[in-house]
């Protein structure tokens, strides 16, 4: 994979770009220093890879902008060690963030062209993640407990296993609603008490409850 000065550059120029956006976890942006995100997107649109938006990737999805990125993965408050289950791996940049937030990186993804292809992307990259081809409303029980799990993907509501699957004292990060979503803070004080704190409107490709794989 090509990382150049050049991209680097462009890197730290995005990076500064974001914390005047209000981000301000810096373990967050030196993980986001180190991956290419350019690798993970189409040669043509590697003009844009260090452009704070989204932009397109295979089966109708999108890499999401770098400063939701940074800003749900600071949210998160990821320590090094912690089990962090992602639900959408797309592209693979996000899970690649979370690699170099020393996080445990397990990932779902439910369409199988993005699945192949963020498991080539992120193996040439040497990121270490175990990977799910199917639902992600199901989440990865097998795996379960997580100490954090992110939602990257608009949901109309919160799935019931991703909750049962949080461990006390964990974190949940999801958007919730239809067109434009609200940014949601779930944290787990038991295993009955739940508090939700909404952190401001974003927009999502929506996460798909029927299962089709």
């Amino acid at each position: 994979m090509i990382d150049t000065e050049r991209h680097k550059g462009k890197r730290r120029l995005l990076l500064d770009s974001l914390r005047e956006k209000g981000i301000w976890c810096e373990r967050t942006l030196e993980a986001m220093m180190k991956v290419p995100r350019h690798v993970f997107l189409d040669s043509s649109l590697e003009d844009l890879a260090y452009s704070d938006q989204a932009l397109p990737i295979a089966a109708g999805q999108t890499i999401s902008q770098p400063y939701t990125v940074a800003f749900q993965t600071m949210h998160l408050d990821i320590q090094p060690g912690d089990k962090v289950l992602e639900i959408g791996t797309g592209s693979g940049y996000q899970a690649a963030v979370l690699f170099y937030m020393g996080a445990k990186v397990f990932t779902i993804e439910r369409q199988l062209e993005l699945f192949n292809f963020s498991k080539l992307i992120l193996t040439k990259l040497g990121i270490r993640y175990t990977g799910k081809y199917g639902d992600g409303n199901e989440g990865m029980p097998a795996y379960a407990p997580f100490d954090k799990i992110i939602v990257t993907a608009g949901a109309s509501r919160i799935p019931p296993q991703l909750l049962h699957q949080l461990k006390p004292g964990g974190r949940l990060i999801i958007p919730i609603g239809e067109g434009v979503q609200k940014m949601t803070l779930i944290y787990k004080k038991s295993d009955k008490i739940f508090t939700a704190k909404a952190l401001g409107d974003f927009k999502f490709v929506p996460l798909l409850e029927d299962k089709t794989v």
